[in-house]
């Protein structure tokens, strides 16, 4: 499979690892990178260099191993394989320009069906997975995956100064590519993450589904990937914002792992009031809970198309102090944002110029300080229609959506249109937030972490055969009285014994709470009313069968709302997990003398944000990620505090490195 990436939304694309001895720890897999560059290329690069973000390596190629040592680490430390997997790499010039380029491109050498271990009959596995499920390698004269990598990179072809950036510390510059997320975005789709079916034609590579195909799921009509005809595969690759994944594994990580959705919500007039999806940009502040409410003006820029804003705008006067409106298209997104914060905008809403999908809302500007957003052709023509009315609006996060994952809760995947060959279908979709691994655009949000894919894999087989008791539903919704954790089975009388567990840390040590057992329509409800408000609890089940084996199952997480005297509310920051600061919004109901803090896990104040009286309203506040007297602080778990008359709230915030 071929990954794309587009330039500025940027962030990653390249599989697997290319070392020259093998990587893995007692009792997981094993990963040996097979070198396929030439003498003085790729690896092989002797050019000298000095040493960056940890990576000790003193030649370009030394780099570019140990780059993929790491890579080869972090997933050799998740999948269980007795069999080694060996990963063919190799650095050669591919397709790149100032705009787009491919990063890289992996996927499997072979791929088998109806092997002993198979957990289904007549599907595809990639040759890592197969070995793993058939306990040997189903092909020993072949290595399990074939990556390739864009050395033109490193020569530039972005403009000046663009390279890969060789650390480990995910700290790239702004004209630098991290390499680490690459490799592990690509690994990923060796490793199992992507189709084997066409697109374009529908139709089956060697006449079979691949066991991936089993949960795409397409909620228009109801069919999943490996049930529709191929006219139906080419018309679902191409359904944004309905082709989806269902695996149980899946739905439950992303239902845990992904924030608030960011919403347009139309407040007048009447006949358009509703709440709207919308992407948002890489470039600019991120929404808020509170939200930024304003008037509708759609931009002039004097120049046909004049609604397109890549001129400034010649209604400059009517755009200032209200939301700018215009179309995609002529100009990038940064243009268009620049154009219409220097017309005095407080907001951006870029139309769709293709009746599917939302804009991708890419690039990259420090100096845009107003909030940007996409929206449908069809839904920005709605609000166009009636500008003439006056249209008011909010953009904001919407607590009770889930970003990239539909109304009733299943994530997203990539279907653009038109078809984007090699990133459509394989791919997470772009609103998903926090980014995830396996979106199709590089990204700096993600650095080491393999988020979701962990998920997936779960579902197709890389850590054995499901159990015969699977969640169709786990999730936990954050209320006043407590946290409603609710789950059901597909198979309940399979299970004899059950406990609810909570951690106030999802890798942490969780244990039975005690909780208000009821129903609700056809699935089981606990209320944890022992909740405390502030915090972010993580809620699992642990089970026996009827067989007498114990396992824990699903993952979901919530955080009881705080109000301090009903004159204060202090929402979570935004983005959380952050690796560059975070927005912090939060409510006066009354003026109040404020402390707004960030305190460290033992309560140390590591940066004063606020302090002094303050009028009753909305606020943002940033926090850079610094400290008070130091540099960039390290990962960990910190804390947002807001101290009032009426006392202390506190909002949960990781910081990743």
């Amino acid at each position: 499979m071929t990954s794309r990436i587009r330039h500025l939304a940027l962030r990653w694309v390249v599989s697997a690892a290319l070392l020259l001895s093998a990587f893995g720890v007692a009792g997981a897999a094993t990963l040996t990178i097979v070198n396929n560059d030439g003498v003085g290329e790729g690896f092989n690069d002797p050019t000298v260099v000095a040493p960056v973000g940890g990576n000790p390596g003193t030649t370009l190629g030394q780099q570019r191993l140990n780059i993929f040592s790491e890579a080869a680490g972090i997933w050799g430390t998740i999948l269980p394989s007795s069999v080694t997997i060996l990963v063919r790499a190799q650095f050669n010039p591919q397709a790149c320009s100032a705009t787009s380029a491919t990063l890289g491109s992996a996927g499997p050498v072979t791929i088998h069906a109806n092997f002993v271990g198979a957990i289904l009959p007549n599907y595809w596995y990639y040759q890592a997975l197969g070995n793993r499920l058939f306990g040997a390698d189903l092909n020993a004269a072949q290595p399990d995956i074939n990556a390739t990598f864009n050395s033109n990179i490193d020569a530039g072809c972005f403009g000046p100064g663009f390279t890969w950036y060789y650390g480990y510390d995910g700290l790239e510059p702004p004209t630098g590519i991290e390499l680490l997320p690459v490799v592990l975005h690509e690994m990923g789709h060796g490793l199992g993450f992507s189709t084997q079916t066409s697109g374009t034609s529908g139709n089956y590579n060697g006449g079979l589904p691949t066991i991936f195909d089993h949960y795409l799921y397409d909620d228009t009509n109801g069919l999943h990937w490996d049930q529709m005809t191929p006219a139906q595969r080419i018309a679902s690759a191409i359904n944004s914002g309905h082709l989806t994944w269902d695996g149980p594994n899946g739905v439950l990580g992303a239902q845990a792992y992904l924030g608030p959705r960011p919403v347009l919500k139309v407040n007048s007039p009447g006949a358009i009031a509703g709440t709207y999806v919308v992407q948002t940009a890489s470039f600019g502040p991120a929404l808020t809970l509170a939200g930024l409410n304003g008037n509708v003006v759609l931009a002039d820029d004097g120049i046909a198309p004049i609604n397109d804003g890549c001129e400034p705008f010649v209604n400059a006067g009517a755009i200032a102090g209200n939301i700018a409106i215009l179309d995609r298209g002529l100009c990038t997104f940064v243009i268009k944002a620049q154009q219409a914060q220097a017309a005095g905008a407080i907001g951006l809403i870029v139309v769709n110029n293709v009746a599917a999908g939302l804009p991708g809302m890419g690039g990259t500007d420090p100096s845009i300080t107003i909030p940007c957003v996409g929206i449908s052709q069809a839904d920005g023509n709605a609000i166009k229609a009636q500008l003439g009315g006056g249209v008011n609006v909010t953009l904001q996060l919407d607590p009770t959506l889930k970003a990239g994952m539909t109304n009733a809760g299943l994530p997203l995947m990539y279907a653009p249109n038109p078809f984007a060959s090699g990133s459509s279908v394989s791919h997470w979709d772009t609103s998903m937030e926090p980014n995830a691994l396996m979106e199709p655009s590089n990204t700096p949000s993600v650095h080491n972490t393999v988020d979701l894919t962990v998920n997936v894999f779960q579902d197709i087989g890389w850590f054995g055969f499901p159990t015969a008791t699977t969640l169709a539903r786990f999730d936990a919704e954050a209320r006043t009285d407590g946290i409603l954790v609710r789950w059901q089975f597909t198979d309940p009388a399979g299970v004899a014994t059950l406990t609810l567990e909570r951690s106030s840390d999802a890798d942490g040590v969780y244990g039975g709470i005690p909780a208000e057992i009821g129903a609700e329509s056809g699935m089981t409800t606990a209320l944890d009313t022992s909740a405390e408000p502030g915090i972010t609890y993580f809620y699992r089940l642990r089970i026996t069968d009827r067989s007498g084996d114990v396992q824990t199952i699903g993952l979901a997480s919530a955080q009881r709302p705080v109000s301090i005297g009903a004159t204060a509310l202090l929402a979570v920051p935004h983005p959380n997990p952050t690796s560059a600061g975070a927005t912090v919004s939060f409510r006066l109901g009354q003026p109040e003398y404020v402390r707004l803090s960030v305190v460290d896990a033992t309560g140390r104040t590591v940066r004063s944000l606020r302090e002094g009286m303050m009028t009753a309203g909305d606020y943002n506040q940033s926090w850079d990620g610094r400290g008070e007297r130091s540099g960039d602080v390290p990962a960990g778990v910190y804390f947002v505090r807001l101290q009032t008359s009426k006392g202390i709230s506190t909002q949960r915030l990781a910081v990743m490195r």
